[in-house]
């Protein structure tokens, strides 16, 4: 089994988990493996430190050729005394692109879903597959939602919840935002909307600039919260293109959001182990965000939705969003950059470590433009272009304890949404 992958394993103990034969396939695998095989296993099963994401499985890695240093735009990862990498948390941003760079494959990140595989099946606690905004399209072309969202039932989901509908809320939040911190041609924000990478930047590196990051959390973080509001004894699985949505879930002041993560890649690897097919599946339609907040999967999405909520909110503002946005790492570094060396052209921010925004995800299953052709068609069937004009997120604020929309900027029911950086 010398050339087995991460993958296979992962999708042998899936299979097994089902079936409830686990630890005889983990016997089966360990007979003929190597010490490689264990390790894959190991991470595989969810172990390892909790706090973190990515790990190596040979510290070895002095060889000749081996340079995933090479892939971080900001040195963390390092050779060490005796020429060993060692990945550094000092500036790390949790991207995740390094991983793929290994080529060794010695870079792996955690699996977090065996360990729930006996509470889906139980089905004793209620536990939600909530979905980026960038799933839509990944799993086949004329996949709907719907059909995900019986996919998901058949593996014991409880139920799928879209991170649009809480993207929504995030506008209005960050709309209000902007009204409140710009009213000069000199005053600027960033958004901490949806992406980890841009953020992790600013509070490790650009820290100068935290004062201008707009205090809310990301799409992801409000949808775990304000399901576990409403089922307190819920578990919440978010589902993405992104490895950096494991580390932001574990961060210690947001951790109690999100129970765990699993990319694209894993969740086609769960679907083909178990023989779910989603094009199959019945359609349970149950679709609740506007345009605005499904489009925040791609570069620009963020911007155009809080500006034309910002225009719906106050239209009489004088100062309208002015946005620029940077497409992947590099280009988030380069204007961070200039805006800590006092260059500014715009008074609204947005970044995504991924070129193309979510959608160009390090484990999307479809290229970023494809991706944002889905992103975009999907936006054009929502009912409503803002959140303004969505009377379920009116709705959904209401059972939440929030009465009106400028109740989210203060308020102890709006707290779920609020971030201090």
């Amino acid at each position: 089994m010398k050339n087995t992958t991460y993958e296979q394993i992962f999708n042998r103990l899936v299979k097994a988990s089902y079936n409830g034969n686990l630890k005889q396939e983990i016997e089966a695998i360990q007979a003929n493996g190597d010490a490689t095989t264990q390790k894959y296993i190991y991470y595989a099963m969810g172990n390892g430190d909790p706090d973190k994401v990515v790990f190596q499985l040979d510290e070895d890695t002095s060889k000749a050729g081996h340079h995933p240093e090479a892939s971080c735009l900001f040195d963390d990862i390092v050779r060490d005394m005796e020429g060993k990498v060692v990945i550094q948390d000092r500036n790390c941003a949790e991207c995740g692109h390094f991983i793929d760079t290994c080529s060794y494959h010695n870079l792996i990140d955690k699996k977090e879903f065996i360990p729930l595989i006996d509470i889906l099946k139980k089905r004793e606690v209620p536990v939600f597959a909530i979905v980026a905004p960038a799933i839509i399209g990944q799993f086949g072309e004329k996949v709907t939602m719907g059909q995900l969202r019986s996919a998901f039932k058949h593996l014991g989901f409880f139920g799928m919840i879209e991170v649009a509908l809480f993207a929504d809320i995030l506008s209005l939040k960050e709309a209000l935002e902007f009204d409140r911190a710009v009213h000069t041609q000199d005053d600027f924000v960033l958004t901490s909307c949806c992406c980890p990478v841009w953020v992790g930047m600013v509070k490790r590196v650009y820290h100068t600039l935290i004062p201008h990051i707009m205090p809310s959390v990301s799409p992801m973080v409000a949808c775990g919260r304000g399901i576990k509001r409403l089922h307190p004894d819920a578990k919440i699985v978010f589902i993405g293109p992104c490895i950096a949505k494991k580390a932001e879930a574990k961060e210690a002041d947001i951790r109690d959001a999100v129970d765990a993560v699993l990319t694209f890649e894993e969740v086609k690897q769960i679907f083909n182990a178990t023989g779910i097919n989603p094009e199959e599946m019945e359609d349970i339609p149950s679709e609740h965000s506007s345009t605005g907040g499904r489009i925040y999967a791609r570069i620009g999405g963020v911007s155009k939705a809080i500006s034309d909520t910002l225009d719906q909110l106050r239209p009489h503002k004088p100062i309208k969003i002015n946005a620029v946005q940077a497409n992947g790492i590099q280009e988030c570094k380069e204007l961070l950059r200039s805006i800590s060396n006092g260059e500014i052209t715009a008074n609204f921010y947005e970044g995504m470590g991924c070129k193309g925004g979510c959608v160009g995800g390090p484990k999307a299953l479809l290229t970023p433009e494809i991706g944002a052709i889905h992103v975009n068609a999907y936006g054009l069937t929502a009912n409503a272009p803002t959140p303004v004009n969505n009377p379920y997120v009116m709705e959904l604020l209401n059972t939440l304890g929030i009465q009106d929309v400028d109740s989210l900027l203060e308020g102890e029911s709006a707290q779920i949404f609020q971030r201090k950086f």
